[in-house]
């Protein structure tokens, strides 16, 4: 059963949460836009479904609610932010506005975070260079999900990077991936449904190939982008692993098999070499390159090049990167963000603990 809510109720409902476990008004408007930012695109996995699970990280101690965000080391275009414990939906954008405005006094602007949480979908923060004429970057380490190719370790995170790009008459460019095959979110989301999982997303703790959806959750791991060698696992492994290292070897964040898990009942790693989860976020002035108008030209010439591309015949359209889930979020906007009835149940056990209902 799927249950349809308004954008406008399920923000209520989520700033509600937020100004409740602590949050000031600014942080707690900022988390919920950015919390629902990835059920209007379409990435159920990382949205409302998600907010039961930032409060019980609250509730253990491990998310300030205020945190004291503060650059801990700076040069003109890079900074070291560190986050407080707070979270990742606050922290984020707060580093994010550094890198934009050491872009607009130098060209670039590099920022690398340590103690913070996670973050939410990652294309929301590099968006936000495109009204500056900017290119976004962003990036973060993820607990320990992905074992490297040939490994049955867990040793990274689905470690997702997006890139954000504007154009002039046509509308950005926005890839937004995860560096496994799929998101740990899309298995929760085939559980709920009682799914499985295509060919080459996990395997069991042995190593050995499988298709179900609580593999992780019995010792198992998510793979590298590519599923295996043979469809080149070896490149996911490498992109995460460069995620991992631009997130939190650079900034004091904890890398690897260190990062703190998401789910507030696994116990944390012992021995954690730093702070918190990691991210990395990236801003680039156009006219640091060239003026802005000629490459927004080309932008849209590059664009339109792709779209008249010869189609195979199962396909009807091609697509740019950014283009569905701008339609999903003019769809959801005119007719509502979807909720399958688990995650109703969810956010009304939540809600009834304080005293909040969505309406």
């Amino acid at each position: 059963m799927v249950n349809n809510y308004s954008y406008q109720q399920l923000y209520n409902f989520s700033k509600n949460i937020f100004l409740k476990i602590g949050c000031c008004d600014a942080n707690a408007a900022t988390a919920a836009k950015v919390l629902l930012s990835a059920d209007l695109r379409g990435v159920d996995s990382h949205g409302i479904a998600r907010l039961t699970g930032y409060v019980r990280l609250w509730e253990v101690k491990r998310i300030n609610a205020n945190p004291a965000i503060q650059i801990v080391h700076e040069t003109p275009s890079t900074a070291v932010i560190d986050g407080d414990k707070g979270l990742g939906l606050v922290v984020a954008p707060a580093a994010m506005q550094v890198a934009i405005d050491k872009a607009r006094n130098v060209g670039t602007g590099w920022v690398s975070v340590k103690n913070s949480n996670h973050f939410g979908i990652a294309g929301y923060h590099a968006m936000m260079a495109l009204d500056n004429d900017m290119i976004g970057i962003a990036m973060t380490n993820a607990s320990a999900l992905v074992a490297p190719t040939f490994s049955v370790e867990r040793l990274l995170g689905t470690n997702p990077i997006a890139v954000a790009i504007p154009a002039g008459n046509e509308l950005p460019f926005v890839a937004d991936f995860a560096t496994t095959t799929a998101a740990n979110g899309k298995l929760e989301i085939l559980q709920r449904k009682n799914l499985d999982t295509p060919g080459g997303w996990v395997q069991t703790k042995e190593g050995e190939p499988s298709n179900r959806a609580d593999e992780v959750k019995n010792g198992g791991a998510l793979l590298p982008l590519g599923g295996d060698k043979d469809h080149g696992s070896h490149k996911g492994y490498m992109l995460g692993s460069v995620v991992d290292i631009f997130s939190a070897i650079l900034s004091g964040a904890n890398y690897g098999p260190w990062v703190p898990p998401f789910p507030a009942y696994i116990p944390m790693p012992e021995n954690l070499p730093g702070e918190g989860i990691g991210h990395f976020f990236g801003a680039m002035r156009i006219d640091a390159f060239r003026p802005a108008p000629d490459f927004k030209l080309h932008m849209d010439k590059w664009i339109q090049r792709f779209r008249s591309a010869k189609t195979i015949k199962t396909e009807t359209k091609m697509i740019i990167p950014g283009d569905p889930e701008r339609e999903m979020e003019r769809e959801r906007m005119n007719n509502g963000i979807p909720l399958l009835q688990a995650v109703v149940d969810d956010l009304a056990i939540l809600g009834a603990k304080y005293n909040l209902r969505i309406e």
